[in-house]
């Protein structure tokens, strides 16, 4: 038994050997220093007369399903839609933008573009030179 056993553990053995196992520790005639595997080979003999008897029920899907296609359609239209209702607007406005009848307000206009694209820009510089001050310090601290 002890050598069945081992070639058990290694998954060497037959079907006919697993059932003489099986057979061996369901009997009282078990080794006492083999009673430790007897409760591995006993549960197969208990689990094979057990049997599930509990009624499941059965839960149709179908309304939950019919619900959710309602609304994902009616978020679909409602998105499309408001696509299109901001799509309008827009289109009109990108139409009027850039054109002037009199060339003091375009220059004025002009202006007052640059001007803010000045002022950005000028924020970004001055945003490099702390970053050039820090380059400076540091070069004097582990340069030394």
């Amino acid at each position: 038994m002890e050598a069945l056993l081992e070639k058990y553990f290694e998954g060497e053995t037959s079907i006919s050997e697993e059932n003489e196992l099986k057979n061996y520790f369901s009997s009282s005639n078990v080794a006492p220093h083999l009673e430790q595997y007897q409760p591995l080979f006993g549960y197969y003999a208990n689990a094979k007369g057990q049997t599930f008897n509990k009624n499941i029920p059965q839960v149709s899907n179908k309304p939950k399903r019919v619900w959710l296609s309602i609304a994902a359609s009616v978020m679909v239209m409602l998105g499309i839609g408001t696509f299109f209702y901001l799509n309008q607007n827009t289109v009109k406005e990108t139409k009027e933008l850039g054109t002037y009848q009199n060339p003091e307000e375009a220059l004025k206009a002009t202006q007052k573009a640059l001007a803010m694209l000045s002022n950005n820009v000028n924020v970004g510089i001055e945003g490099i030179q702390y970053i050039h001050e820090y380059e400076v310090t540091k070069n004097k601290i582990f340069v030394e």
